[in-house]
């Protein structure tokens, strides 16, 4: 199983650890385009702060980005399960985990990232601030940068079993799986019951609890079909429909009551 997780827009501090290392981060065939995104990242926080404040859309309250984004070569890296925080994370709850529920964690969960294209929860990594979202002067708007090189390596990556998909729409920009590894993939959309509409902040509190429960009792659904079943072992109301021809995504209705 493979978990496709958002990054956190708020992010822990990096800490004193040794700094980045960008060879030692997973998915090597990232490596060119990261190098490239981290260039100009740095070299445009570290020369023009107004500058990057606009291409990040970061407000005069938030400055302190862009010093710490010209510093991210030498800041301390910290596992990305520890820089990422927020509703999901929290959820999740990666450091509360026993240890066999963290090798499954190391193995299956995916950081989409506008840095860094993904990374292991595992990877080391300093804490920055560049969404998906963001449009640098050179390289252009990344969610469609990292495109090409997200193509070329996630299906490998993507494994043989199910690809389960939680990330938000800026970052399904970056890589929507395609042919036999869309056959296998489910998205979860978590609604409120009584309306039917989804719920932010409950939605990625939800979706932390589903991961870290299957982490938690080494569950890895087969395919879709499979993850259904495991979800209502695990108490969840499932609403799911099979897709109308082959190579193409499930959505599975995670439907919620209690919205806390």
């Amino acid at each position: 199983m493979l978990v496709l997780l958002p990054p956190s827009e708020g992010k822990a501090t990096s800490g004193r650890g040794a700094p980045l290392k960008p060879e030692s981060l997973s998915l090597p065939g990232l490596g060119a385009a990261r190098a490239a995104v981290l260039t100009e990242l740095v070299e445009l926080c570290a020369s023009d702060e107004v500058k990057a404040r606009e291409v990040l859309g970061l407000s005069e309250g938030l400055r302190g980005e862009v010093a710490k984004n010209a510093e991210l070569r030498t800041a301390g890296a910290r596992p990305a399960g520890e820089i990422y925080t927020g509703v999901l994370y929290d959820a999740l709850g990666l450091a509360s985990l026993d240890a066999a529920a963290k090798r499954r964690a190391a193995r299956s969960l995916l950081v989409f990232s506008g840095l860094w294209g993904a990374v292991r929860v595992t990877d080391r990594i300093p804490s920055y601030r560049c969404s998906m979202g963001v449009k640098l002067p050179a390289l252009g708007a990344l969610g469609a940068y990292w495109r090409a090189p997200m193509a070329e390596v996630m299906p490998e990556v993507a494994g043989e079993g199910l690809v389960l998909d939680l990330r938000s729409a800026a970052y399904t920009a970056a890589w929507k799986p395609k042919g036999e590894v869309a056959g296998r993939t489910a998205s979860v959309r978590v609604l409120h019951a009584p309306t039917r509409k989804v719920v932010s902040h409950f939605n990625k509190a939800t979706k932390g609890r589903i991961v870290r429960a299957l982490l938690a009792a080494g569950i890895a659904p087969a395919g879709p079909a499979q993850l259904v079943e495991a979800l209502r072992d695990l108490g969840h109301v499932v609403e799911a429909q099979a897709p109308a021809r082959a190579g193409t995504p499930w959505t599975l209705d995670v439907l919620v009551t209690d919205v806390h």
